[in-house]
């Protein structure tokens, strides 16, 4: 069964059309007016094993944050319906990324209950085009939307660039398991609970 999802997400700030697929090939398409978030965007689909596409029109002249914000909820929302009953689904993973100099931890839950934490001691406000505090905000969205756990953190790095992207790789790597199918468990839901 094919596992994608097809998003058209507008607001009086955004507009935002999104495609995933979860069993792709690290294919993307991304235009956000947001070059270096476009780049940490590619590097989603590319280490996560997904073909993603987006395109988002956001009020860039107000500023970045409902544009990056709303990207990261509206993948969250793409994730939760191209996953369906979540049946066979591994639900939990995590990823240590190095780059270079730069550490930096993930973990994904997709249990149902959202919470997101970040912690990273980011030097620069700015990397290329890319206000560095908004990648808290597109976790938070995520997590909100795909119901998920996530928990990234940059362990250590004197590269604020390095930083921004292990953490970004760390967490597609995570994603990449927590969404991967357990033949042995195909038609089990990974909860005691009966529910996620």
């Amino acid at each position: 069964m094919k596992r994608i999802a097809t998003i058209h997400r507008k607001t009086n700030e955004t507009d935002i059309r999104l495609k995933l697929n979860l069993d792709g090939r690290g294919k993307s398409r991304v235009a956000t007016g947001i070059r270096f978030f476009d780049h940490m965007l590619d590097l989603v689909a590319r280490h996560g094993a997904f073909d993603l596409e987006i395109i988002a029109k956001g009020d860039l002249d107000v500023d970045q944050h409902h544009t990056v914000e709303d990207v990261g909820i509206t993948l969250g929302e793409a994730v939760q319906k191209a996953l369906g009953s979540k049946r066979g689904i591994l639900r939990a993973g995590y990823f240590l990324m190095p780059m270079d100099e730069t550490l930096a931890a993930a973990a994904v839950d997709l249990g149902g209950r959202p919470y997101c934490v970040v912690s990273a001691k980011i030097s620069a406000s700015h990397v290329g085009d890319y206000q560095t505090e908004l990648t808290e905000d597109f976790f938070q969205g995520f997590a909100q939307a795909a119901r998920a756990n996530v928990h990234l953190r940059a362990l250590y790095g004197r590269s604020s660039h390095h930083q921004v992207e292990a953490m970004f790789k760390a967490f597609a790597r995570a994603l990449r398991f927590a969404v991967s199918r357990d033949k042995r468990l195909r038609s089990v839901l990974p909860s005691t609970k009966g529910l996620l």
